[in-house]
């Protein structure tokens, strides 16, 4: 009896950590371009990223200050969980298109 009002209440007062909504950034690949080249997130907050490529070839998300790296092929869709960031700016793009496919995240 003991260790199930032990479980109730363990479980009652993890529930709003569960509760917390995760917001869905997304950006899509096409002709050699990411849109939008920039996306603005509240710092300490974890989200997603998804990433849509509606291009003719392969795309390479690549974010080195975000430590994410991902093929994408023509007509996917992927999904990147990113940790919650501190204030600042984080830089990406697509490794196959790296001269006009550019942007970065903002963390405020």
């Amino acid at each position: 009896m003991k260790l199930r009002l032990l479980l109730v209440v363990a479980a009652v007062w993890t529930l709003p950590a569960f509760a917390q909504e995760v917001v869905v950034y997304k950006i899509v690949a096409k002709d050699g371009k990411l849109e939008p080249a920039v996306i603005e997130v509240p710092a300490g907050k974890r989200f997603t990223l998804e990433v849509a490529n509606e291009g003719k070839s392969a795309i390479e998300f690549e974010s080195k200050d975000l430590k994410q790296e991902k093929v994408v092929a023509p007509g996917a869709k992927t999904s990147l969980s990113i940790n919650a960031l501190k204030a600042g700016e984080y830089k990406f793009f697509d490794e196959f298109h790296e001269s006009t496919a550019k942007g970065k995240i903002i963390a405020k």
